[in-house]
């Protein structure tokens, strides 16, 4: 039995499919420790899986809420003030783990993409670890967007140009949280120029996008390998969350971090009393009651703070989405059209690839209801949308999820061996 650690950012869909391959691989009879600022420890579900708290003199219980608060408008100003705490997270894990990990005598790492920090600790300790992408993959190609960007698809020198300037902007604004990252591998006696995507694993990277959802991907390592979603097996559920299906159905929800968006509900109750549709609204405890009785008085049809996701998404008609990648693949392998609505982080990008795929519709979320309606009426009367997205259903579950993660992972850390990706798994259309 091996112990293995889990570094994740302290984000619950993070800390949710890193929780899932926890689980996978405690099957197999492997020990698991998520490291992390205590107030993380409420993110996991398991007792089975071992949390241990660093950063109590930085990060103490209840700073956890600034973050959240940060990553839910980080638009503006916001956007400098939550860099400056991603920094002061990378540097606080960079000072501690170290010595944590060799206390706990840790075997290898699991570590999220968007956790750099436990990449670089790792590298320094020599210890096998294995990256994984819960959002977008931070990989850079040459004239490839950044995540975070909005662009369509081009291979046109007009394309380029914007995929590199906004990438020299992107640099510029996270100057302050790569600086920690060089210090500290100065420190670690490693190259020292360093950022996000110059810490991932030599010897596996997983990712929760299938490559058939990517842009076409040409320098992607050997050792990368598209799993698809790290999720449990559904649950069949009879329970109907729709009523008798004579109004188009519709799922709205903006995830854990962008579910207080009072005002865009408000607009999208708007558009589907429109349409005449019924809207079932998942805040994820991001409203108040007052406020979710207030959507209700307006018309949706039903205001939950959660509900079973897949099973609401399997019996919608159209997906109203921040663009979050777990829900955009739930609502793929349900073929469920998308109106998707990004919000921050790299919800822009997975919105672009879901219109070059043709699986859905991008708006602003400053849209007027009357717009917001007029794209729900374009995504129920369009066939071709669902008939692609059936297409490509199969091939998302193809891709071995959570199970082929763990071997990956399993494989990598216990051989210390590059675990190369096998060709039938990941195909890109």
């Amino acid at each position: 039995m091996s112990h293995f650690a889990v570094i994740a950012p302290p984000f619950y869909s993070h800390m949710r499919a890193l929780q899932t391959l926890a689980q996978a691989l405690i099957a197999r009879g492997h020990r698991i420790t998520f490291i992390q600022q205590t107030d993380a420890a409420a993110l996991l579900s398991d007792s089975a899986i071992a949390f241990h708290a660093v950063g109590l003199a930085t990060h103490p219980p209840g700073s956890l809420d600034h973050t959240l608060q940060l990553a839910a408008h980080p638009a503006g100003p916001g956007i400098l003030r939550l860099i400056r705490d991603m920094a002061s997270s990378s540097d606080m894990l960079c000072r501690e783990l170290p010595l944590v990990l060799r206390t706990l005598a840790v075997d290898g790492l699991i570590v999220d993409q968007m956790a750099p920090a436990g990449g670089l600790v790792a590298e320094a300790l020599r210890l096998p670890f294995v990256s994984v992408a819960c959002a977008l993959p931070v990989n850079r190609e040459t004239h490839f967007p950044l995540p975070v960007m909005p662009f369509l698809w081009g291979t046109d020198s007009a394309a380029r140009e914007r995929y590199a300037s906004s990438e020299k902007i992107y640099d510029w604004l996270m100057r302050s949280h790569d600086r920690v990252l060089s210090r500290h591998a100065h420190a670690f006696g490693l190259p020292a120029s360093r950022q996000p995507h110059q810490c991932l694993s030599p010897l596996a990277q997983i990712s929760q996008l299938p490559q058939a959802l990517d842009f076409p991907r040409r320098a992607l390592p050997a050792h990368f390998h598209a799993t698809g979603p790290l999720r449990e097996s559904a649950r069949a559920s009879a329970t109907p969350l729709f009523s008798d299906g004579q109004r188009p159905r519709i799922f709205a929800s903006l995830g854990t971090l962008q579910g207080g968006r009072y005002g865009l509900f408000k607009t999208l109750v708007k558009a589907c009393r429109e349409l005449e549709g019924e809207l079932l609204i998942a805040h994820c405890g991001g409203l108040s009651d007052f406020q979710a009785r207030k959507l209700l008085r307006a018309g949706a049809a039903q205001v939950t703070a959660f509900v079973d996701q897949r099973a609401a998404l399997a019996q919608a008609d159209v997906a109203i989405t921040h663009g979050g990648l777990n829900t955009v693949l739930d609502a793929v392998a349900h073929a469920t059209p998308i109106l998707a609505i990004p919000l921050a982080f790299d919800q822009p990008g997975i919105a672009a690839r879901l219109v070059h795929h043709g699986l859905g519709i991008r708006a602003s979320r400053f849209a007027t209801s009357h717009q917001l309606a007029r794209h729900l009426r374009h995504l129920l009367e369009d066939e071709s949308i669902r008939q692609r997205m059936a297409l490509l259903a199969p091939q998302l579950a193809s891709c071995g999820g959570v199970e082929r993660a763990a071997d990956i992972t399993e494989r990598a850390l216990l051989t210390r061996q590059p675990v190369r990706a096998e060709k039938c798994y990941d195909i890109a259309v």
